[in-house]
């Protein structure tokens, strides 16, 4: 298997994800912020033109993070598992992912775009600069439902860790970084956050 690999929050929630389930996983670097990813070579690996994708010894390609995650998940050690060992635990990791992605990652990851990274991204995609604060209030306010809904928690999926949690890590953790920090307020996330960043693979 090969990584295609670069900056961002994308890329480090899949090298997170391999980290957390004790898979090494062999990458090559993309140059996102000089558009190597919009180039052909690239996008004949991934039409999308997006980061990460994983290359399969066969020459396959699986894009999107949680196809990616949900594969090595499946490949990984068998007495391990970070989507759900059950069915009834997939779902709800599948679930909590869902949520968590709709509600607060693709608002808060858009509300950066369109505003402190519409300079990367304005020949790129098309931007909304007029929604950016919207955007971004809407992921503070889907946080804070969050939060009331994880009360008790240890995890997103109550007492076992998934998906769900590096997910919200990460994003949170780039969030901070681009002037969208968590609401104080919202200490059960809070709680999350800090496990998440104590373990050894959140700085892979």
């Amino acid at each position: 298997m090969l990584l295609y690999d670069s900056v961002g929050p994308n890329p480090r929630v899949v090298r997170m994800f391999a980290a957390q389930r004790g898979i090494q996983l062999p990458s090559t670097r993309v140059d996102l912020r000089g558009g190597e990813n919009r180039q052909a070579p690239y996008m004949a690996k991934n039409p999308a033109g997006q980061l990460p994708c994983l290359e399969l010894d066969d020459g396959q390609v699986i894009a999107e993070i949680t196809a990616i995650c949900e594969y090595l998940d499946e490949k990984g050690a068998s007495d391990g598992t970070l989507i759900g060992a059950t069915p009834e635990e997939r779902a709800q990791t599948r679930m909590w992912v869902r949520r968590i992605d709709l509600n607060i990652l693709e608002p808060m990851a858009n509300g950066f775009r369109f505003s402190e990274g519409i300079k990367l991204f304005q020949s790129r995609i098309r931007v909304m600069p007029q929604a950016a604060d919207d955007l971004k209030a809407l992921a503070q306010e889907k946080l804070s439902w969050l939060d009331g809904l994880i009360a008790g928690n240890q995890f997103v999926c109550g007492d076992r860790m998934s998906l769900a949690d590096i997910l919200l890590f990460v994003f949170l953790d780039f969030g901070a970084t681009v002037g969208q920090s968590i609401n104080p307020e919202n200490k059960n996330v809070l709680a999350i956050y800090e496990r998440m960043k104590a373990l050894p693979s959140a700085v892979a």
